[in-house]
């Protein structure tokens, strides 16, 4: 059994948390007080060898460009909105940068509307730890201020997502 330790909240930590329930890998949960730093490097530990990570090599490639796509470009703006929004007082001098967050974040979400307009996944035709990683702050959007009924086809991806076997929520204390 491995041991995880992380904070449940973060949805960085919450990716792995998902992936290990539909793997079902058992593991032991430690609560600490700071998020993981490669949580997308941990999900591709977890899943090799499974159906979450294919073994073809150009889907790899694609469910990777997700990966990093939801790191450079979707993380730093959905999940940075919603630490601000979520956790920083409202007088915090960071909140002045939650217009040009929300503008990146809203670049990243049409991307993810217009490719889902061409495939079911982000690793392509089946779900892989590409959509854990990205559903981890897409489904928070709403804490970050983003609407997503301006994104429909992300809204019916993140139903498909929760309906997984083996999908657990987030723990969003």
């Amino acid at each position: 059994m491995i041991t995880l330790y992380g904070l449940s909240a973060s949805g960085n930590c919450y990716k792995l948390q998902l992936a290990c329930a539909q793997l079902g890998i058992e593991h032991a949960w430690e609560e600490i007080d700071v998020t993981l730093s490669e949580s997308n490097a941990i999900l591709h530990y977890l899943a090799e060898g499974s159906p979450l990570l294919p073994s073809d090599p150009w889907q790899r490639a694609k469910t990777l460009q997700w990966m990093f796509f939801e790191q450079y470009s979707h993380e730093p703006c959905i999940a940075v909105s919603r630490f601000i929004r979520k956790y920083l007082p409202a007088q915090h001098p960071r909140r002045a940068s939650l217009e040009a967050l929300q503008a990146s974040g809203n670049e990243a979400l049409a991307a993810m509307e217009r490719h889902l307009a061409r495939l079911p996944w982000f690793g392509g035709e089946t779900y892989t730890i590409a959509d854990i990683a990205l559903f981890a702050y897409t489904h928070v959007a709403d804490e970050a201020g983003f609407d997503l009924g301006a994104y429909p086809r992300v809204e019916h991806w993140l139903k498909r997502v929760i309906q997984q076997p083996g999908f657990v929520p987030m723990r969003n204390d």
